[in-house]
C-alpha cells in the first residue's frame, strides 16, 4: 500500500460521508501511547504534531487516563445546578493563572473560549470593535473566524488589524489602532503558533497591556494552544511582563482525554458583567472532562519544575541541530520551549520535507512555506534524537 496506509474502502467511505475542508493525512490511527502513535499496518510514527499541541503530555497519559476511568460521578450536569468539582477545577485555575485572574467560565471548546471572551470583553467595556492580527486563527465559527480576517468572515465589520513584525515600533502602530477610544479588545497567543511560531519581541509584549489600559482596551491572552508548558512557562504570557484581562484555555487542559475549555478573567471584568451578560455551555465542563482537567493539573503541581526544565533543555537541543543542518537554503527559525518553526521559503519544499518525514516515522507539520513541530513537553533526549535524526535525513535526501 506505500504511503496510503489504511485500507482503500475506508478512505473511500471517509471521503464520501466525513465532511473535510482539507484532505487527511495518508495514515489510519489505531493507537497512540506517550510520543508515538501506531497505524493499522502497526507502523509506529513519532508525533511531533500532538494535535497541534493537545497532546502536551504525550497520548494516553496514565495519571490522567486512570482517574477518568476510575470516576464514579454523575453523567451530566445542567448548567444551572451546582456541581462541587467544578468551584474545585475553578479554585485550581484561578490558583495558578498569571496576574490578577480569578474567575474560570466553564466551556467547552477552544472556539467557545474565544467566543465567550469577546462577549465578556464587548460587554465590559459597552465598545463593539476590536484589534487582532492579521491572518490570525482564533477558532472556527463566524465570528472567530472574522477575528483573524478570515474571507468567511469578511462581512463583519468592527475587527481591526495589526500586522507582524511584533516589536517596539509595532507599539505606535497598535495605538493609532487604539485612539479613538472604541476598541473593547486586543486579542493575541502570547506566542503566535497559528501563525506559525511567531515570536514578538519583549519590547512589544512589556508594552502592549499597559498601552491597552491606557485607551480603556481590554486586553485578552488566547492560550488555547500556547499554554501548559508548551513555551517553557505554564503560560506563554508568563515569558513577558504580559497580564491579560481574560485567557481562553482548551487544547492540552485534559491532556487530550477529553474536550474542555475555560475563559479566565479579572475581578474588574467580572464586576463590569454581572447582571450584563448572558451565556450558556450545554456541555461546558463535562462531568468526565472535569476529572480529566483535575487531573492534568495534579499531575503539574507534582512534576512542573522537571517538566518545564524538560522543555528548556529539549528546546536548547533542537535549536543546535537545526542551527547546523544543511538545509540548501536560507532559514527563519522561530522557537520558544517546545513551540518551533522552520521558514523555509517554498511551500513544496516545506510539503516534501515533512512527506518525507512521514516515510520515515516523523510526524510534522508543512504549514505554507514553514515547518511546524509541536513535541510533547516530556519528551526523552532517546526520542528527541531519533526525531531530528529523520529530519535531517528528509533534508538531505
Amino acid at each position: 500500500m506505500g504511503l496510503l496506509r489504511g485500507t482503500p474502502d475506508l478512505t473511500r467511505r471517509d471521503k464520501k460521508l466525513v465532511g473535510r475542508t482539507s484532505k487527511p493525512q495518508p495514515i489510519e490511527i489505531v493507537a497512540g501511547q506517550g510520543p508515538r502513535v501506531r497505524d493499522r499496518d502497526g507502523k509506529s510514527y513519532i508525533d511531533f504534531q500532538m494535535g497541534w499541541c493537545v497532546g502536551n503530555l504525550g497520548w494516553n497519559p496514565p495519571d490522567i487516563v486512570a482517574r477518568v476511568r476510575a470516576f464514579e460521578g454523575p453523567s451530566y450536569v445542567s448548567p444551572n445546578m451546582l456541581y462541587e468539582p467544578w468551584v474545585e477545577y475553578a479554585e485550581q485555575l484561578v490558583d495558578i493563572a498569571p496576574g490578577k485572574l480569578s474567575r474560570a467560565w466553564r466551556v467547552v471548546s477552544g472556539t467557545e473560549a474565544v467566543e465567550l471572551a469577546v462577549q465578556l470583553a464587548v460587554t465590559a467595556t459597552g465598545r463593539h470593535k476590536l484589534v487582532a492580527l492579521a491572518d490570525s486563527y482564533h477558532g472556527n465559527s463566524i465570528a472567530a473566524h472574522s477575528i483573524g480576517g478570515n474571507p468567511l468572515a469578511a462581512h463583519l465589520t468592527g475587527i481591526k488589524h495589526l500586522a507582524p513584525p511584533l516589536d517596539a515600533s509595532t507599539l505606535d502602530r497598535l495605538e493609532t489602532l487604539l485612539k479613538d477610544g472604541d476598541v473593547a479588545a486586543f486579542i493575541m497567543e502570547p506566542v503566535v503558533t497559528n501563525l506559525n511560531v511567531l515570536v514578538p519581541d519583549t519590547a512589544f509584549m512589556d508594552g502592549v497591556v499597559e498601552l491597552c489600559h491606557r485607551h480603556g482596551t481590554l486586553v485578552i491572552a488566547d492560550e488555547v494552544a500556547s499554554a501548559w508548558g508548551r513555551t517553557g512557562a505554564m503560560f506563554a504570557c508568563e515569558n513577558f511582563d504580559f497580564q491579560p484581562d481574560i485567557m481562553t484555555l482548551a487544547k492540552s487542559i485534559t491532556s487530550g482525554v477529553a474536550p474542555l475549555g475555560a475563559t479566565l478573567c479579572t475581578n474588574e471584568v467580572a464586576r463590569a458583567v454581572d447582571g450584563e451578560l448572558e451565556f450558556y455551555s450545554t456541555f461546558g465542563w463535562h462531568p468526565l472532562a472535569v476529572e480529566a482537567g483535575l487531573a492534568t493539573l495534579q499531575f503539574w503541581r507534582e512534576h512542573k519544575k522537571e517538566l518545564l526544565a524538560n522543555v528548556v533543555e529539549r528546546s536548547a537541543e533542537i535549536r543546535h541541530t537545526l542551527s547546523i543542518l544543511d538545509w540548501k537554503r536560507d532559514v527563519d527559525v522561530r522557537i520558544q520551549g517546545l513551540a518551533i518553526g522552520i521558514g523555509v521559503g517554498d511551500e513544496h519544499y516545506a510539503s516534501t520535507v515533512s512527506k518525507r518525514c512521514r516515510e520515515h516515522g516523523l510526524l510534522i507539520f508543512a504549514e505554507e512555506d514553514s515547518l511546524v513541530m509541536f513535541p510533547p513537553v516530556n519528551v526523552d533526549h532517546e526520542t528527541m534524537h531519533e526525531a531530528l535524526g529523520i529530519l535531517e535525513q528528509a533534508v538531505q535526501s
